[in-house]
């Protein structure tokens, strides 16, 4: 697998993946939306939708990680050589980044229209976000909904856990390096599973490039009102699934290898 190989298909797949996602999570927040309202329901199959789609383009140009701490974890297995791991892992940040991008183009008129009518409520801005966390940070990144730096980070922790050992063990693709085609469906149905299993405490992150090009973006995006993008918490959906991806492998190669 050459490097441009590695690059194109984590910067696309990632991209879609979080373009996708991140769509979800703004047609049920933003206002003029038609999915507005809709709930978790849409945001677990809307995201298990996602990695579908990402994985699915990706995996016979990658291998399909999409998430650093996938690739932490086949890299621990022995599946990816530690030399290929800090291209994976920035071609999915730069990815996260260009997806988060393109759901705000996407959504600019209902970004505009929600943040104009929050600008005329002050009460609904105060219930919508505070200080830590902007109105409409939740469509880019996550947050807890119990804020707890321990019970945070091993939600994350347990939830990444889940998602590594299920890929792991459901085996990969020729090359030894990424999902095989039914592989793909498969680990979109355990990200449907943990969002609606795991994901209420703080939202599921469960990949470092997901929560963190994200933020970045919301971070530099010319959005009047956004808030702040809470850059106290966004540690924890970065280390704990970092710790999650690496003792799913470790267990793996002790129990399973």
């Amino acid at each position: 697998m050459s490097n441009s190989d590695i690059m194109i298909g984590e910067i696309v797949g990632t991209a879609l993946l979080i373009l996708l996602g991140g769509g979800v999570c703004a047609a049920v927040t933003l206002k003029k939306s038609k999915a507005q309202g809709t709930g978790w329901l849409a945001i677990t199959f809307g995201w298990g939708f996602a990695v579908l789609t990402g994985a699915y383009v990706a995996a016979g140009v990658s291998g399909a990680h999409l998430n650093p701490a996938v690739t932490l974890g086949l890299a621990v297995e022995g599946s990816t050589p530690w030399s290929q791991v800090p291209l994976y892992i920035a071609s999915e940040l730069v990815g996260a980044m260009l997806g988060a991008f393109l759901v705000w183009i996407a959504y600019y008129g209902q970004f505009r229209a929600h943040m104009a009518d929050l600008a005329n409520q002050p009460e609904a801005v105060e219930a919508a976000g505070d200080a830590k966390a902007g109105p409409v940070l939740g469509i880019f990144s996550t947050g807890p909904e119990v804020r707890s730096a321990p019970l945070n980070l091993a939600t994350e922790i347990i939830g990444t856990f889940v998602l590594v050992i299920a890929i792991l063990t459901q085996g990969l693709n020729d090359d030894g390096n990424g999902l095989g085609p039914l592989g793909v469906l498969i680990t979109a149905l355990v990200v449907v599973g943990i969002g609606l299993s795991l994901g209420g405490p703080t939202g599921y992150a469960i990949n470092p490039a997901r929560d963190l090009g994200p933020r970045i973006v919301h971070a530099l995006l010319p959005l009047k009102g956004k808030g702040a993008s809470d850059w106290g918490y966004a540690w924890v959906p970065v280390a704990g699934p970092v710790v999650g991806g690496v003792l799913a492998a470790l267990l793996y190669n002790v129990a399973f290898a």
